[in-house]
């Protein structure tokens, strides 16, 4: 699957986040941010948008460079620096619903990294239940006029660019009448609510994001009117395979740092690796990776074939994101006391691997869709 240049350029993506991300992350971190300049940084050395054609600011790459980027972050304990959601799942949406001029005006600061991008779907009452959403936008000449209010909304602090959710016609059925609209920093009647305080990703910027009477003209219309619930689901199959990306290589980085744990960390004068109980524990856990890294690599060469992976891709995010938090138990367990303590990076795995279990999807609401294509519901 992967070639030469694949591995080019994890190389060089590697050392890129040696010098520019890793001697960094603690303190972003601690601020609970990720710096506009690593931002710009990340876009300068082409690896943001990797995907998007020359024309638009990109390379025209194939989507496993976006998988080496994704998995290099949570393999250097950098998931809080959301470039995925921008590059991967955001940008997307305007690739594909936008019109040539759409794309002109914003996919090549999206490259640069001087357009920071965020998606708000989620409500203080509409999370998994997308045709719950109350903000609304209603047509007033050339303009649209939003009122509402989105939550947990990640990138939206920083963000430049934000694709919102509203509800444009309040007749139709719940899952019709919703539109995307683009909403630029700086527009009037909007605004940033509070910086939510996570258990996790700290240096993820995750915000309220508020509109009022916030007037976007109509050529801010992402895809078609009334279209939106549709254009979101589209665009899921991807989010979700980008959630697995980066679950499974946090489980991967966190053995192997548990691994080299155990065998330097002594107990009744032996590495702590060498009991049997350990060692049995390891060896389940080092099974269930290896399983979800051939069901990953199976949905990620299917998605590079445009297949439909919409049923496998929601079976692998319940296991996979799952899979990472038992994975995340144990090894927080094997390191004893130290696990514990910040200075150690699995006590930060630990706590951002708790939230893939829950956004893009609850493993509850995963299985509610296998299931339903298994006609059991």
């Amino acid at each position: 699957m992967y070639q030469e240049e694949h591995k080019i350029f994890r190389d060089a993506f590697r050392k890129f986040l040696q010098q520019e991300v890793t001697p960094h992350v603690n303190e972003w971190e601690e601020k609970r941010v990720v710096p506009r300049e690593a931002w710009e940084k990340m876009g300068a050395a082409g690896y943001l948008c990797p995907w998007l054609p020359e024309e638009y600011g990109g390379s025209g790459a194939d989507f496993l460079f976006s998988v080496i980027v994704n998995e290099e972050l949570a393999r250097v304990g950098a998931v809080g620096f959301f470039a995925p959601l921008h590059s991967d799942i955001v940008a997307p949406y305007l690739y594909h619903l936008g019109t040539e001029e759409q794309k002109k005006r914003w996919l090549p600061g999206c490259a640069k990294g001087t357009c920071i991008l965020a998606v708000a779907m989620t409500e203080p009452d509409a999370g998994s239940d997308l045709a719950a959403m109350r903000t609304k936008a209603e047509r007033d000449g050339d303009f649209y006029v939003i009122n509402g209010t989105k939550t947990f909304i990640s990138n939206g602090i920083q963000a430049d660019l934000v694709i919102v959710a509203c509800r444009t016609d309040p007749e139709a059925k719940p899952s019709r009448g919703v539109s995307l609209l683009m909403v630029e920093r700086g527009t009037p009647g909007f605004e940033r609510g509070r910086k939510l305080n996570k258990m996790g990703l700290h240096s993820q910027d995750t915000a309220e994001l508020l509109f009022e009477d916030c007037r976007v003209p109509v050529d801010h219309l992402l895809g078609k009117e009334n279209n939106g619930f549709v254009h979101l689901m589209q665009m899921l199959q991807q989010e979700r395979l980008v959630c697995c990306i980066m679950a499974q290589a946090m489980a991967e980085a966190m053995i192997e740092m548990t691994i080299n744990y155990c065998r330097e960390r002594k107990a009744f004068g032996q590495p702590i690796a060498s009991f049997q109980h350990n060692a049995f524990k390891i060896v389940d856990m080092v099974t269930e990776i290896k399983v979800g890294r051939v069901f990953l690599d199976h949905l990620i060469q299917k998605h590079l074939d445009d297949a439909d992976i919409v049923t496998e891709v929601s079976m692998a995010k319940a296991w996979i994101a799952e899979m990472a938090n038992r994975v995340a138990y144990h090894c927080v367990q094997l390191h004893g006391g130290y696990g514990y303590m910040e200075e150690y990076p699995i006590c930060r795995f630990y706590r951002d691997a708790r939230a893939i279990p829950i956004f893009a999807g609850s493993t509850e609401v995963m299985k509610l869709i296998v299931a339903r294509k298994l006609n059991l519901l």
